[in-house]
């Protein structure tokens, strides 16, 4: 292998970053039109808000299945496959959608799209891990991360806008369209790795080298470093989506703002999430030499001090709420996206990166269906404060198990 790339190689990373980073964003343009059209569904549609919380929970839950599914159906027939499947599923789920009217048929449609979406990270991780050096992934993937923060963005405006315009239909009608430009694209762009166009392979760490088709599996240690990221992800995930799910929520109906307001204060988090992603990533190569598990440690403490400024200050005045919000965002992310993205690559081997990234995510997303019963029930009986606490408590559980990994890497047991 060479150190120095030629310009086909060099070409086709440009591309192979383009086509993955639209493949995920793209996959946010069908799975945000439900949750932008939930009021007008049950005003059209005579749903009531525990009919769209199944639903929901119908997503959440086939997600959560889809996306172990995935990551061990992507190690088989590799990612390539898997997401041009995973997209094109979640296209036509969505264009059925514009035609359904009753509640069995949205629940079946939501299961399918569950596990269609759940191809997604996990395939767009294994389809990244063959083309860029560990040394350069951190910097790359922080970048590459933005991919979800932009989409879920641009898909919300978008469903919003035709949702006002045209009608819940278009709202899904438009996901699909733009689902499957972005899947035609990734057809001519993406291969999984660079043998498949006849180049050489692009140099890898010695620790990352994986001998195609070995019988040798993951042994224990590897198994509970995995693991380990797998309960770090839960914590991470838990609090991301309560935010997501339960702050324009909150705002609105324990804080008196406006629907519309709320959802401008609540957008902090994801747009400080961005810069926190490119961060974490450039400090991870430029001053940690690769090592994820020290910068995300180092910003899950930030984020457990940034949980207990909310706590105490976040219900004295809406703009230290947003700038808690902000912070929570900034230091979320980071770790999110490194421990999932680079992390998930490294923490095995490359040829399995695809399988890590899906046992990983689907453990994280186990954190996402928790906070749906936990959350609301809790907010409902107690009130912000106490939804503030279990944010705390899932902060501290994301410091432990990071720092349980840290401690891994300075004993020889991991390489994180």
């Amino acid at each position: 292998m060479s150190d120095t790339l030629s310009p086909a190689q060099k070409q086709w990373r440009r591309r192979i970053f383009a086509s993955t980073w639209l493949s995920y964003a793209g996959y946010y343009f069908c799975r945000k039109p439900f949750y932008i059209a939930k009021a007008e569904l049950g005003a059209e549609l005579g749903f009531d808000a525990t009919s769209l919380g199944w639903i929901g929970s119908a997503f959440l839950i086939s997600y959560t299945l889809g996306q172990f599914a995935a990551g061990a159906a992507g190690n088989r027939w590799g990612p390539r496959l898997i997401l041009l499947w995973g997209m094109g599923m979640s296209a036509g789920v969505n264009l059925m959608f514009g035609f359904s009217n009753s509640l069995a048929t949205f629940m079946v449609l939501m299961t399918l799209n569950g596990l269609a979406q759940g191809t997604g990270w996990s395939g767009n991780v294994g389809a990244m891990s063959m083309w860029f050096r560990r040394a350069e992934r951190g910097t790359v993937m922080g970048l590459w991360a933005t991919n979800y923060q932009v989409g879920g963005v641009a898909a919300n405006t978008m469903a919003a806008f035709l949702l006002g315009t045209l009608g819940y239909r278009y709202a899904f009608f438009s996901g699909t369209v733009v689902l499957l430009a972005v899947l035609v694209f990734f057809v001519f762009n993406q291969r999984d790795k660079p043998e498949d166009l006849g180049l050489e392979a692009i140099a890898v760490d010695a620790a990352d080298e994986f001998e195609s088709g070995s019988s040798v599996g993951w042994d224990k240690t590897v198994m509970i470093n995995i693991g380990l990221v797998g309960v770090f992800y839960f914590f991470i995930k838990f609090i991301r989506y309560t935010i997501w799910s339960w702050t324009p929520y909150m705002l609105s109906n324990n804080y008196g703002m406006s629907g519309s307001d709320a959802g401008y204060l609540s957008t902090t988090f994801d747009l400080a999430g961005i810069a926190g992603v490119i961060t974490a990533g450039w400090l991870s190569d430029k001053f940690f030499r690769g090592r994820r598990a020290k910068i995300s440690f180092l910003f899950v403490l930030a984020l457990g001090i940034s949980t207990l400024i909310l706590y105490f200050f976040g219900s004295v005045n809406l703009w230290l709420m947003g700038g808690s919000l902000g912070l929570i965002g900034f230091f979320l992310y980071g770790p999110d996206a490194l421990m999932t993205g680079a992390g998930a690559i490294e923490v095995a081997d490359l040829r399995r990166a695809t399988l890590a990234a899906g046992i990983i995510n689907g453990m994280g997303s186990i954190g996402s269906v928790a906070q749906e019963f936990i959350v609301g029930p809790l907010l409902e009986k107690s009130g912000p404060s106490a939804v503030f606490q279990v944010l705390l408590a899932a902060s501290l559980g994301a410091v432990i198990s990071m720092g349980i990994l840290l401690n891994r890497n300075r004993t020889g047991k991991a390489d994180l």
